[in-house]
């Protein structure tokens, strides 16, 4: 059985066609596939966990629901600390062979893995669809960028890592469930590339699936990858302080972000965290609405759930009448809803700019956060309705958030200075260019920020006060691939910058035993020009 996903239609209207689940695309369906592809990692009734080369039936499979309808799917199987410890020490004798595999053999066996995953992209697409809800065409992206990027090391890690040898053990993977192909996966086929071992903690929300058939590939291939499933505050002394890791990679949120940056305060071990920023769009002295307008658009993919989404705009009071001009008809035309739904008459997957958020707790989460903001005195621009999706009739919904926006968030309203991951977009209103950057700054540091204004070397001045690690000028800017450095500023990110050179270097080892990473550690910053 394959997957064979073709052709995109534009969302009709509300006088659309009766809607129906494209054949071929079910749940089950894709589930049924995963177990002919990769047997060993898929038991009928669940996953599998991985390590020392074996895939294991351990752990307590949570109760999981795809986001997208309600449909029970496979959710991860949560193991306990002493299997994390087990699976830990299987990785340490996995990297101790693989760091003395020559380079050659190494970029032979990914370039093999990377292969295999291109061979199965829409399954794995699919999944992510089911599991975090992405469109189907941001889902075969996510698949994409992973697989070319991981490319693109295999031809440039000759001169990344000359004279460097691999890390001391492995290196240990947290990440949060939005991006399991492109930032997860990726960023552990790049350590193994540069000869470590590698262990993963799939995403307790989603991602599971897609993950279990890539390193169910990747393992076929000879590559150190282990996998594993369980509570981040269970198995973090495992994960995070075992003295076998020598390095540890996190993307997350700021609460879990700082609790594993205490939990390595005492180790000296290496690590990159990357956290979660209020990212802001200022526009002052500006005019050019229709290219704005695009930018925009476009942001409110996979419903802003991107660490490098912009959910505050912040904007000089002489020009909001013209913003709102240019916003509401945005906003008002953003697409959403079920990203598997094909009408009778055509078997083309909608075109959609988001689906479901992560979870329906989390679709309760920003309603209240609404809520909250708008009682205490935010004024509501435009608020969409379910009305307005694109659903299968009588489909669970409760996982969708029409998108948002809100007017001067009071200061007490969590949607003030935090970031709302989701389609939810604040908008404050200011006067001179002091209450402009203070506004941007809100969050005490961001991953991104731009600036909307005619001219730019102005824009470029004032950018030099913004706590973001990438400022963009009339353009968003986001975490970017390949050799493109990426980092934060102030409680965004805590360690060393990723990205090329940065990445390869910061999972191997020079000749100098005094060598310094490149990041934001207190003696040590360094911050691209805008």
């Amino acid at each position: 059985m394959t997957v064979n996903i073709t052709g995109m239609a534009a969302a009709s209207s509300s006088s659309q066609p009766r809607l129906h689940i494209k054949p071929g695309t079910t749940w089950s369906e894709a589930f049924t596939t995963c177990r002919q592809v990769a047997p060993e990692a898929f038991d009928e009734d669940r996953l599998r966990n991985l390590w020392g080369g074996h895939w294991h039936r351990t752990g307590n499979p949570l109760h999981s629901l795809s986001p997208v309808d309600g449909t029970p799917i496979a959710g991860p199987p949560m193991i306990e600390q002493d299997e994390a410890r087990d699976a830990i020490r299987a990785a340490l004798d996995d990297h101790k062979h693989w760091r003395d595999v020559a380079l050659p053999e190494r970029k032979a066996r990914v370039r093999a893995a990377v292969d295999a995953m291109d061979a199965h992209r829409d399954l794995l697409a699919l999944l992510l669809v089911w599991e975090i809800g992405k469109p189907w065409r941001l889902a075969r992206t996510d698949v994409d960028r992973a697989l070319d990027g991981v490319r693109w090391y295999i031809d440039e890690i000759d001169g990344m890592i000359a004279g460097r040898t691999p890390l001391p053990g492995p290196v240990s993977n947290i990440a949060s469930w939005n991006y399991p192909m492109s930032v997860l996966m990726h960023a552990v086929l790049v350590q193994i590339l540069a000869g470590n071992g590698t262990i993963a903690k799939t995403p307790t929300d989603g991602g599971a699936a897609c993950l279990t058939l890539a390193s169910a590939l990747a393992r076929r291939e000879g590559l150190p990858v282990s996998l594993v499933s369980g509570s981040g505050s269970r198995l973090s002394s495992a994960l995070v302080r075992a003295p076998e890791i020598g390095c540890l990679a996190f993307v997350g949120g700021r609460s879990a972000g700082g609790q594993v940056a205490a939990a390595l305060v005492d180790t000296g071990k290496r690590h990159f965290l990357e956290q979660e920023g209020l990212n802001a769009w200022g526009i002052w002295d500006f005019s050019q609405w229709d290219v704005l307008a695009a930018h925009l658009k476009k942001g409110f993919e996979y419903g802003k759930q991107r660490c490098t989404a912009y959910p505050r705009y912040v904007v000089q009071r002489q020009l909001f009448d013209r913003f709102l001009q240019m916003y509401l008809p945005v906003v008002s035309g953003v697409r959403f809803g079920h990203p598997l739904a094909v009408a009778d008459d055509t078997d083309q997957l909608p075109e959609l700019d988001y689906g479901p958020v992560i979870t329906a707790d989390k679709a309760t989460e920003l309603a209240a956060k609404i809520d909250e903001a708008i009682t205490k005195g935010g004024v509501p621009i435009y608020r969409g309705d379910l009305a307005d999706g694109r659903f299968i009739p009588g489909q669970d919904t409760s996982a969708y958030v029409p998108p948002v926006a809100i007017l001067s968030p009071p200061a007490s309203s969590a949607l003030h200075h935090a970031e709302p991951f989701g389609p939810v977009d604040t908008i404050v209103v200011v006067d001179s260019e002091a209450e402009l950057l203070a506004a941007m700054n809100a969050s005490n540091g961001a991953l991104v920020a731009s600036l909307a204004c005619d001219d730019e070397s102005h824009a470029r001045r004032l950018a030099g006060e913004l706590q973001a690690f990438k400022v963009g000028v009339n353009k968003p800017r986001s975490r970017g691939d390949r050799d493109e450095p990426f980092g934060g500023r102030g409680a965004s990110w805590k360690g060393a910058f990723v990205g090329g050179v940065h990445l390869a270097r910061a999972v191997t080892v020079g000749t100098d035993a005094d060598e310094r990473l490149v990041g934001n550690f207190p003696s040590y910053s360094l911050y691209p020009a805008v």
